[in-house]
Order: structure tokens, then sequence, then C-alpha cells
């Protein structure tokens, strides 16, 4: 990873660092998420229907290329009844900086649009979650594609 590189990752983890420490009164998940990409995941309640979530991880797509990725989102509970815990539907909007080794420091920007389905277990501080993210590149080149992965997190 070049200078320039290095300088995005470490203003983006600045930044997550600041929104967890304000978070660290609510509840916070960490635990991992597998697919595209593959790695650490995080999450922040702000309310009972928002929250902050955020990955350090890798794009196996992309030649084990660095990604790093912070969202907004919305869940709508009651949508999809069960008969034990929570199943809410989230969608939201965010941020995925991919940092490519080209050895040209090339640094993708893009949108995010993530959308999944969060299953929070009953009595167990554990949620697992599966979700679909159409993303909008828009620097180094325009262009779309699509993530998917599946995660589970532990609640602090």
């Amino acid at each position: 990873m070049g200078a320039r590189a290095m300088r995005y990752a470490i203003l983006l983890l600045v930044v997550l660092a600041a929104g967890e420490a304000a978070a660290q009164s609510r509840d916070f998940g960490l635990g991992f998420i597998v697919g595209e990409p593959t790695g650490i995941s995080g999450k922040a309640w702000q309310s009972r229907t928002t929250a902050f979530d955020f990955a350090v991880a890798w794009s196996f797509s992309h030649d084990d290329a660095l990604h790093l990725h912070a969202d907004y989102l919305r869940h709508r509970f009651g949508v999809i009844e069960v008969s034990r815990g929570q199943l809410p539907i989230y969608y939201g909007i965010g941020g995925r900086l991919r940092f490519n080794d080209t050895g040209n420091e090339d640094v993708e920007f893009g949108v995010r649009f993530p959308v999944g389905l969060d299953y929070l277990f009953p009595s167990d501080p554990i949620d697992i979650f599966l979700e679909i993210v159409p993303i909008l590149d828009l620097v180094e080149e325009t262009d779309f594609e699509l993530n998917a992965s599946l995660g589970a997190r532990y609640w602090f």
C-alpha cells in the first residue's frame, strides 16, 4: 500500500474510531463478515431503529485489496415475524474505499446501498446478518458492482 493509500486508510479509521467512541454508551457489536468483502465487522446502535456499521476487510475478487466501508442503516422491525428473537430488515447508505495493490496506488471510492436481514437472538448477545450491497464506484472510474456477505457479531 502506497503513502497516499495509507493516508486515506488512517483518515477513515480515525473517523470510525470517533464514531465508536461516541457509541460506547450504546450497544456495540463486533464480529466477522464473510463473502465480498471478508473481514472484521462492527455495528453501533444510535437509536432503536438506526445504526452505523463498518468493516475492515479484504476484497478477494480484486486481488486481495484492502476494503474499508462505513454505512448509516435504518431498521424496520415487525415486517418479518419470527417466533423467537427479532428479524429486522435494514437498508442504508454509506461509502467504501478500496486500496488496490497494483503498484500505482489505485484507490477506489464507491457509494454503498446496503439491504439486509439481521437476526437478533432473544437472550444471547449475538446477531447474524445477511446483506446485499449495490455499489456505485465513482473514483478511480465510474462503475457498478454488487457485494454480498454473511456475518455475525458479539454485542458488548
